[in-house]
């Protein structure tokens, strides 16, 4: 886009003391302000996300980046079109992840609906711990996740939207550590007579070490578990390793209390075998997550959901996060717990001042922040809402068969390919994900690395 275009005709010499709120008369200023952003930065952006003659990113080091881009913080005000520059430089030179080639992380495209639906949610630009200040959308998000839970098989239950499937694993892990040790919310992992041990498996997200250390339980206290040539927990190097820990003779008795099942590992994108795992858990007695952040898409598809997520709803807790799989925009994601009320029993600290019970003009049931660890929480539910309401549940069965079909077509022309060229990793993959070496290119790298070191 043209400089010239880039400019605000009549208002761009204005600064923000003539915007909304603070010149009563600026409505005009203010919309057309705003309308520019919209048509001028932001329009521009999303249909370059779909156009395939465009890069991906116009990539610089940071140290050019930051002589391209003014970043520094002004004595003075700058004007409108000084903004809208601003708001220009800043998507030039940004990823663009719903382009068809970028194909960097796990959360990745650009729903259309999701996009509008997070418009509406920065406009209301509301916190989501009262209904009193969220009514519609503490609602959405109730029905929602008793939507979700429905899906993984819970009958009631209590579920909890999250910055990111790490902070979801930390509320599961911190539930669990509740559950079995409820002393630790008042008096501290100091006043136990035993060491708390998670189990997970050796494929696992690097979250439940983080809530492991976030919980005080310490990431040495996190096992983990061998997994077979798919990338799948042993169920029986699990139980040797609950009865090795159970054996413990050490100064301090270790106690087993969780059990993390991957069903999308990061990588492979394997499923732990999840009604065996159960089993092991349901015998010692242990708390069983499944951190499915990355498969829970495949839990709307009748196609692919009976194998890899049998025995699901035996779990205590489920990890699962809309903007990957489901496409739904940064961030969301979701933690379901099969007991109702523990989440505000673990986290609850009846802070008067802002969580009165004694409010007679509404139910205070509807009431969210007193039972999470943030308090403040973003509105990620209306993006999800509208483009589920937009798919409809056949639609997003559509959506997640359509991408296991697509990562399927691309396995079969791999394994078709008879140049040598590539080399499978495991040639029947349980999600989308699909692991291969390009072997020219291992070895022109090992070529150039040879020639600068010799």
């Amino acid at each position: 886009m043209a400089d010239e275009d880039l400019t605000l005709k009549g208002i761009g010499h204005l600064l923000y003391t003539d915007l909304l709120p603070l010149n009563r008369d600026g409505t005009d200023i203010s919309m057309k302000f705003l309308e520019a952003v919209v048509k001028k930065t932001c329009l521009p952006f999303v249909a370059s996300d779909f156009d395939r003659t465009q890069k991906v990113v116009d990539f610089h080091q940071p140290d050019e980046m930051l002589n391209l881009v003014d970043m520094h913080i002004p004595d003075d005000p700058r004007d409108l079109d000084s903004l809208l520059y601003d708001c220009h430089q800043a998507l030039h030179y940004q990823v663009k992840t719903g382009h068809p080639h970028y194909l960097n992380q796990l959360s990745c495209g650009l729903d259309l609906v999701s996009l509008a639906g997070e418009w509406v949610t920065a406009s209301a630009n509301t916190n989501m711990f009262t209904y009193e200040i969220a009514p519609v959308f503490i609602l959405l998000e109730n029905v929602v996740l008793r939507k979700m839970r429905e899906v993984i098989g819970y009958k009631g239950g209590d579920s909890i939207l999250c910055p990111g499937g790490t902070v979801s694993n930390i509320n599961a892990v911190l539930c669990a550590r509740y559950k079995h040790f409820p002393e630790c919310k008042t008096k501290g992992v100091h006043g136990l007579p035993c060491q708390p041990v998670l189990f997970t498996s050796e494929h696992s997200h690097y979250s439940i070490k983080t809530a492991a250390s976030a919980a005080g339980l310490g990431t040495d206290n996190v096992v983990e578990v061998k997994t077979d040539a798919k990338g799948k927990m042993i169920p029986e190097e699990l139980e040797k390793q609950i009865v090795a820990c159970l054996n413990y003779e050490g100064p301090v008795k270790k106690k087993p209390f969780f059990v993390n099942c991957t069903c999308g590992t990061t990588v492979l994108g394997a499923f732990d075998p999840v009604e065996p795992i159960a089993n092991i858990c349901a015998k010692y007695g242990l708390w069983l997550h499944i951190d499915a952040a990355w498969g829970g898409g495949l839990l709307l598809s009748e196609k692919y959901r009976a194998e890899r997520f049998l025995g699901v709803e035996r779990a205590d807790s489920v990890t699962w996060n809309p903007h990957k799989l489901m496409g739904c925009l940064l961030q969301c994601s979701t933690v379901h717990l099969k007991e109702d009320g523990i989440l505000m029993n673990c986290n609850q600290m009846n802070a008067e001042y802002l969580f009165q019970d004694d409010k007679q003009y509404y139910d205070c049931r509807f009431d969210t922040g007193d039972k999470v660890i943030q308090c403040g929480r973003h509105n990620d539910i209306f993006k999800l809402w509208l483009m589920w309401r937009a798919k409809g549940m056949s639609g997003f069965r559509r959506h997640i068969d359509g991408l296991m079909a697509t990562a399927e077509y691309m396995t079969e022309q791999l394994k078709a390919d008879t140049s040598g060229r590539f080399v499978l990793l495991w040639p029947e993959p349980e999600c989308v994900n699909i692991c291969f070496w390009s072997v020219l290119f291992c070895f022109g790298v090992l070529f150039v690395s040879l020639y600068f070191l010799f």
